[in-house]
């Protein structure tokens, strides 16, 4: 009777992490990272209303911390093969229902604008909300001729 090798290297691969199964909202194909997660804190009451927590909760833990870090969502940057560009999402984390403890739901949802101000560490793709537009257009200027935009009286 010849003699049969098991291998190891089927079940080694088994223990591998799997892939985020985190969906296009447009589309529904697969969307891979091109950036690294931003993580989202709440630095009002309401915005830990919002997330389930009473008022009296969200008030008490506003009034003992100055922040307070949301768990399981962060913002992202995606590739989508079906639009052909990387959009920034919203990403929520839920558990599945499932006991695995690598099966996981995500939501992706369009960012809004107040959540560029709940990140940490990320740059506002539309340039900072607090630089005024004379500002703005300076800063993309090659050659400085500033004086044009100033009016001087004669």
């Amino acid at each position: 009777m010849p003699e049969v090798k098991l291998h190891r290297r089927c079940n080694r691969n088994r223990n591998r992490s799997k892939r985020r199964a985190i969906y296009c909202p447009t589309h529904g194909c697969y969307i891979d990272s091109v950036s690294q997660k931003y993580p989202l804190f709440a630095d009002r009451a309401g915005q830990l209303q919002q997330r389930g927590f009473s008022r009296q909760k969200a008030l008490i833990l506003m009034a003992a911390k100055t922040t307070v870090s949301l768990e399981g969502e962060w913002l992202e940057a995606f590739w989508c093969d079906q639009c052909q560009q990387s959009k920034w999402y919203h990403v929520k984390k839920r558990a599945s229902g499932t006991p695995k403890k690598e099966s996981c739901i995500y939501e992706v949802l369009v960012v809004s604008s107040e959540l560029w101000q709940q990140a940490t560490g990320v740059i506002y793709p539309e340039g900072n909300p607090s630089v005024g537009e004379f500002t703005r257009r300076h800063a993309r200027m090659v050659s400085y001729n500033g004086s044009k935009d100033f009016q001087f009286g004669d």
